[in-house]
């Protein structure tokens, strides 16, 4: 499949997150140690991150790569895919995941209060990941090969420094930062011009 679109689809609402915050919709507290994991505490992100705002995003952005790519299966995919992350950060996050706009019942298991419970779950999500985009398609020239290495490399260099760097300086840094995971779909979409689909017998 599109690797530019299965970065559109995991991470949609992370994606549109940042643009919430600096818009003033959504808004987040840094506080070094509130979990083993980030610093941040999510106060209020209903659009981007409540169960019913991420299933109405899944049937939008899987209704638009069906208009786009005319592929009904690969759209339950993206749309899956898309819903998929709030259930995986319900694991993870405090009980901070709201169920729907105005709604004051939060969820989350709370996973990132320890950081080796945290990796026991992320690197094999991440490991399974490309393992599955690598096993189903091919490099057709050294671009191919070398730039989806470049990339999961500079995504484990990403969640190092997200896990063991210094907190963000303001909110205002977030959210502009954030921005630039908008690079890493186009690194994807760049990947999908050199690398084909590989059908296994």
């Amino acid at each position: 499949g599109s690797l530019g679109w299965l970065f559109v689809a995991a991470q949609f609402i992370d994606l549109l997150w940042p643009t919430l915050l600096l818009l003033g919709i959504e808004s987040v507290r840094i506080e070094p140690g509130a979990t083993a994991v980030t610093p941040l505490v999510f106060d209020h992100y209903p659009v981007s991150h409540s169960l019913a705002a991420v299933l109405g995003w899944s049937i939008a952005v899987g209704g638009a790569y069906l208009v786009i790519r005319r592929n009904p299966r690969n759209a339950l995919v993206v749309a899956a895919l898309v819903a998929s992350h709030w259930f995986l950060d319900a694991i993870v996050h405090a009980p901070d995941l709201p169920l729907a706009p105005g709604m004051e019942a939060r969820v989350g298991l709370g996973a990132w209060s320890s950081l080796p419970l945290t990796l026991a779950i992320e690197i094999p999500i991440f490991v399974l990941g490309v393992w599955l985009y690598a096993r189903t398609t091919r490099p057709v020239d050294r671009t191919g090969r070398w730039g989806f290495a470049g990339l999961v490399a500079f995504l484990l260099a990403i969640q190092a420094g997200n896990l063991f760097g210094a907190p963000p300086p303001s909110v205002e840094a977030i959210a502009w930062v954030g921005q630039a995971q908008w690079l890493l779909v186009l690194w994807g979409f760049w990947i999908d011009n050199h690398r084909r689909l590989q059908i296994r017998n």
